[in-house]
């Protein structure tokens, strides 16, 4: 297994997709407003597309036609001080095609809040990237909570 200059293990893009099928919330990072903007979302894969739904009118919606965006998803252990992380950066568009819509509608995605949210955006990866955290002993005084004391 791989490491980077910061002792991460490297996940290959197949374990990177395969922690995607695992966790039902991500983030997607896109512009709003010529600033970066962050915004937790459900989602579910077809193939190795992240889709989205989403209402018409969000920001998300305006932001993501087109555009290049990242998604993230990870899971931690702070006791353990164990982890991952991985993140896809893409191609990000509206699907517009009717019989694409309805065969992503068939997907079990549903949206977590209230309102109408039928509208998709796929994202395409270009990137894919993981790191993966491997257990490190906490330093003397503390727990596994960043700057918290421990007693």
């Amino acid at each position: 297994m791989p490491f980077d200059a910061g002792g991460l293990e490297i996940l290959g893009d197949d374990e990177c997709l395969a922690l995607l099928q695992t966790t039902p919330v991500g983030r997607i990072v896109f512009t709003h407003q010529a600033l970066p903007a962050v915004q937790p979302v459900n989602y579910a894969m077809d193939g190795r597309d992240v889709i989205i739904r989403t209402s018409p009118g969000s920001k998300l919606a305006a932001a993501a036609r087109s555009a290049v965006v990242a998604f993230e998803i990870d899971s931690y252990d702070a006791e353990r001080r164990t982890g991952w992380s991985v993140v896809l950066v893409g191609q990000a568009r509206r699907v517009t095609d009717p019989e694409e819509a309805a065969e992503l509608g068939a997907l079990d995605l549903w949206p977590w809040v209230p309102g109408g949210r039928e509208e998709f955006i796929r994202i395409s990866p270009r990137l894919c990237s993981g790191r993966r955290i491997l257990r490190s002993p906490a330093p003397a005084g503390r727990t596994g909570r960043a700057g918290s004391p421990s007693g």
